[in-house]
């Protein structure tokens, strides 16, 4: 259970301020531990993670520790037992060991306890009961680094008891299983996630959207969302999907031009949609405005694959639109085609290193050539701007004026 110096603290705690904190809970004869996700993604040599701590303190006495020692909190969750600690301007969140008193599936009663293992119990994976000190000793009551180690991602007890305290975790199961998961899916993980099921219309559309977008950008989410569709668990949350190859070929495309990876991207070639289709997808899931805007772009603005070849119309693209949008638009082309846009290299390349050309009119420039009507100064613009965009953004400001005088003579 306990693994002495079993952890390389460095990875875990890079700013060693972080002990002011540890002091200042033993001030108060308490006991201050890393736990869950940052513990687990450290143990398998993963960075970029966000800390959570855990202490068999109340949070009045967390607070009060705080406090005497020059440590200042916020009450970020103190009903739910989380406090916000700010060290070296970090905001850390610390809570105290808790107990379920009453769950609903979406919410639970809980209350404080200073049993290790009983707040472990309450946790959802062995994976993610894990916790750590200061000094890198590990503490795992439910063999959760073996099943690290194995790829194993399981409930922790009763699979179906877990799910059913919260129906979320039927999505972070098949997250965590598509990061970790190195054989066959748990099968009693599994029949639990199918058996509850309809629990997940119990919760609200934005939690679904938040933890599928963490899984839609998980390693091996093709087969993980396959598992999902096999055993109708998908669609509790979006439509059915025929692309999963499509999507596979995405994702490699994307590692290999070494790009960012979005899960918008990634959702819009699941289905292909067109413009109704992407906005319902944009409704259902409550996407924010600038997500839907470039969303429904994809299916509003068609483009063939030959415009990517030309450079004129390349560069008329990206004027209209963005490099982002151009270069989503090519990889997602590439992806429904199941073959790449010639020179695809190549041409992102250009996208990126093009300097987008900035129209050299405004409307008072209109008025100074003598427009009298202020109705006509917007569509005179907008004339002078597909001129200005034809010439391959040659034309000078001068000349553009020129042509303003001979519209208003």
């Amino acid at each position: 259970m306990i693994r002495d110096a079993y952890l390389d603290i460095d990875t875990l705690m890079p700013d060693k301020k972080v002990l002011k904190l540890f002091r200042a809970v033993e001030s108060q004869g308490g006991v201050l531990r890393f736990v869950g996700g940052a513990v687990r993604d450290a143990l398998m040599g993963m960075k970029g993670f966000d800390l959570d701590l855990a202490t068999d303190l109340s949070p009045e006495e967390l607070v009060e520790a705080c406090s005497e020692n020059g440590i200042k909190t916020v009450p970020i969750g103190i009903k739910f037992g989380t406090v916000g600690v700010i060290i070296n301007d970090n905001l850390l969140e610390v809570t105290s060991l808790r107990k379920d008193v009453k769950t609903d599936g979406r919410h639970a009663e809980v209350e404080f306890t200073t049993d290790w293992e009983e707040d472990a119990s309450r946790r959802d994976l062995t994976i993610n009961a894990v916790y750590a000190d200061e000094k890198g000793n590990v503490f795992d009551y439910y063999n959760g680094i073996s099943d690290l180690e194995n790829g194993i991602v399981r409930f922790i007890g009763s699979a179906s008891q877990r799910v059913k305290e919260d129906y979320l975790r039927i999505l972070r199961f098949f997250r965590f299983y598509s990061i970790f998961g190195k054989g066959p899916i748990d099968k009693k993980a599994l029949q639990a996630c199918v058996e509850n099921r309809e629990g997940l219309k119990t919760l609200s559309m934005e939690r679904l959207r938040d933890e599928f977008g963490k899984l839609i950008l998980t390693p091996n989410v093709v087969n993980t969302l396959k598992i999902m569709q096999d055993n109708e668990i998908l669609s509790y949350i979006l439509p059915e999907t025929h692309n999963l190859d499509k999507l596979a070929f995405l994702i490699k495309l994307v590692d290999k031009e070494e790009l960012e990876h979005e899960a918008l991207r990634r959702l819009f070639i699941l289905y292909e949609p067109d413009v109704e289709l992407a906005e319902n997808l944009a409704n259902r899931l409550r996407m924010s405005k600038s997500q839907r805007q470039h969303f429904v772009s994809w299916a509003e603005v068609k483009i063939c694959s030959k415009d990517f070849f030309d450079d004129k119309t390349l560069r008329r693209l990206v004027y209209q639109h963005g490099k982002d949008f151009c270069i989503d638009k090519m990889l997602l082309q590439s992806a429904s085609d199941l073959h790449p846009i010639e020179n695809l290299h190549q041409r992102i390349v250009f996208i990126r290193d093009m300097v987008v050309p900035i129209f050299p009119l405004r409307g008072k420039d209109v008025l100074a050539q003598g427009v009298s009507e202020p109705r006509r100064i917007g569509d005179i613009l907008k004339d002078i701007e597909e001129i200005w965009i034809a010439s391959d953004f040659a034309l000078t400001r001068e000349e553009l004026l020129e042509l303003v005088k001979e519209r208003n003579s």
